[in-house]
């Protein structure tokens, strides 16, 4: 009996505590572009990133082995995360995209993922998922033409560039993770953790280059709890919280279960940013937010809607 469930393969209906798992991590993550807003009234933001990857590396790296990929591989999506991803990402929130619609195009990420792939594979486009690039790319277009005080061009088209950069860092990670089976299999919360070194001497370095010692100094020593708070709900919260617990969730559950839950990420993004910064949501944002949610949920669930339609 124990035999053949172990050979069954993973379940794929999530048990109730598993899910409550899945939305506490979505919540974190959608949540998590409030936070940044609010902690970059207080922090220069390349500084504001450098903090992040700090704490996410020190105290964890005395706790989390090295893990047993080249360190090229650890360089490059520290940098990608680091600079590419999350620097940028701060930047634009920092007068250039409302936190509500940095969450939502910061999704596309999803299609650059793919795109990688296939070029690396030289795996044809489905149809189906150019039919749902071109509903993103519409609801993109639609932010871009309805931009405002708190929203430019400039900022969408840097959120894009850090949604590249995270789709960079994903192919660089599941090229680590890809081993053979006489290989241990890296821990991939050790390599997130362990890529922060590569993240913060950049950060830093461009921190002092762009916006100053005096500002960094500034930021350092006039910090109040609520910045603190914030820096480092995102660096354990955001990154090792939401990192393992996903991580966990993949290992046990096929991704075609757990992946759609991340859907809810730009809803949470949005809404608690119209609730908690007052940040509005006009009927050209919740028109975008449609289109680029049909265009994830299009590529993320027609496979499975495939299967049950042909049995």
């Amino acid at each position: 009996m124990n035999s053949h469930t172990s050979t069954a393969g993973p379940v794929h209906h999530l048990h109730l505590r598993h899910l409550i798992l899945a939305l506490a991590v979505v919540a974190v993550w959608g949540s998590n572009f409030v936070v940044i807003k609010v902690a970059l009234a207080h922090v220069p933001p390349l500084l504001f990133a450098a903090l992040r990857f700090a704490f996410a590396l020190v105290p964890a790296l005395f706790f989390v082995a090295r893990p047993v990929v080249p360190w090229t591989q650890l360089a490059a999506y520290g940098v990608l995360i680091g600079v590419g991803q999350f620097g940028v990402l701060y930047l634009a929130i920092n007068g250039h995209i409302s936190p509500g619609l940095a969450s939502l195009v910061i999704q596309t990420q999803v299609f650059f993922t793919i795109g990688m792939a296939m070029f690396f594979t030289r795996e044809r486009v489905q149809v189906f998922q150019w039919a749902a690039l071109l509903l993103a790319v519409a609801g993109i277009a639609v932010i871009g033409l309805h931009t405002d005080g708190s929203t430019t061009v400039q900022g969408v088209l840097m959120v894009v560039f850090g949604a590249f950069c995270w789709a960079g860092a994903n192919t660089v990670a599941k090229r680590a993770s890809t081993v053979s089976d006489s290989s241990p299999r890296v821990n991939m919360l050790g390599f997130v953790i362990w890529s922060s070194a590569y993240a913060v001497p950049p950060l830093l370095l461009l921190s002092l280059v762009f916006e100053g010692w005096p500002a960094m100094r500034a930021g350092l020593t006039h910090n109040n709890l609520t910045a603190w708070a914030a820096v480092f709900w995102q660096s354990w919260g955001n990154t090792l919280f939401g990192y393992a617990a996903w991580a966990w969730l993949l290992s046990r559950y096929p991704a075609a279960t757990i992946s759609p839950i991340a859907l809810l990420v730009p809803v949470i993004g949005m809404s608690s940013a119209a609730w908690m910064l007052g940040e509005s949501l006009p009927a050209w944002k919740l028109t975008a937010a449609f289109l680029v949610m049909a265009g994830l949920a299009l590529n993320t669930l027609w496979p499975r809607w495939k299967t049950r339609l042909a049995v």
